[in-house]
């Protein structure tokens, strides 16, 4: 079991989830209107109905993978007629949280703003207590966007949520929120291998409950960097510095999880075998590492974190 922790005198989900939502997506492609901006999209060298094909097999595959280690894996159908190409990623438009909160964020790209499903939100409401909804996706239409734990990595414990500076994280969404939900931002700016703000800070950050992997080469701001990891260092958690080849791999695209025998890294085994024995070693000694097979998802510039909306609310029938 994954206790709850207490965190300033008030008892707190764990960092690590037992829970996740997932999509199955049926019409599955890398989205031509994230490509601008996302420097870990690559072309996909195979027919559109391959390409759906497979991606469809791999998220049914982690989805088996996860329920076999005793992770509740709340599963749903792409609603294929809805031109959602990006719809194996619901952890963008929305987050939920101790105490039963959910935000719904504004999603940059038009496609993407398709993702949001009102069949989620009630199926949390019917299976968790969820006390409030807040919905931000009204300021899509001021062109402001927050999406969700793409844009910001979460430190639950500490109540700190780390952004890296992009369009799709807007200073003024993201106070808005900090000031809801109760969490710090502690914001920096990172690039890409061309210079380009990267463009979400989970992609070069992972936070789980005794250790953080972080691509610090991509800070802009060595003073910064600085002061991320000597926070990282305050809380309790071993930093784990990735290299910009790793980042490249998606070895910071991970989600810490709570399975039925304790705690578990889920990663994909691109990210896993850039990792060296050192680093697989330090991370091994609070998790155990669950590779996944994701190679034609990755091809849209993210993977296995990405595709997992960890739930942090408590369940209906857990009393």
């Amino acid at each position: 079991m994954c206790a709850s922790r207490v965190v300033h005198g008030r008892p707190v989900l764990a960092q690590a989830a037992s829970a996740v939502v997932m999509v199955r997506p049926r019409r599955f492609v890398p989205n031509p209107e994230t490509a601008a901006d996302n420097a870990f999209q690559r072309h996909a060298g195979a027919t559109a109905p391959a390409i759906a094909a497979a991606a469809y097999g791999e998220a049914s595959v982690v989805a088996e993978r996860l329920q076999a280690e005793g992770v509740r894996v709340h599963l749903f159908e792409d609603q294929g007629e809805r031109r959602t190409p990006d719809s194996v990623f619901p952890n963008n438009w929305f987050s939920t949280h101790a105490g039963g909160h959910v935000a719904l964020y504004p999603m940059c790209m038009p496609s993407r703003r398709r993702e949001r499903r009102a069949d989620v939100i009630e199926l949390l409401k019917a299976r968790y207590r969820v006390q409030d909804v807040i919905d931000y996706s009204g300021l899509e239409r001021d062109g402001l966007f927050l999406e969700g734990t793409g844009a910001m990595v979460f430190d639950h414990l500490a109540r700190v949520a780390y952004v890296a500076r992009s369009r799709r994280a807007d200073p003024i969404v993201l106070e808005r929120f900090s000031t809801h939900f109760n969490y710090e931002p502690m914001v920096f700016d990172a690039v890409d291998a061309k210079g380009k703000p990267v463009y979400h800070t989970n992609v070069l950050m992972c936070i789980a409950t005794d250790f953080a992997l972080v691509g610090f080469d991509a800070f802009v701001d060595a003073r910064r960097a600085r002061e991320v990891r000597l926070r990282l260092l305050e809380c309790g958690r071993d930093v784990i510095e990735l290299s910009a080849r790793q980042i490249d791999d998606f070895a910071g695209n991970a989600l810490e999880l709570c399975g039925r025998d304790g705690r578990l890294l889920a990663l994909s085994r691109r990210a896993l075998g850039c990792l060296d024995a050192r680093q697989r070693a330090r991370i091994e000694r609070s998790v155990r590492l669950l590779p996944l097979d994701v190679p034609t998802i990755e091809l849209a510039g993210g993977s296995v974190r990405c595709m997992l909306a960890d739930v942090h609310l408590a369940r209906r029938d857990a009393c």
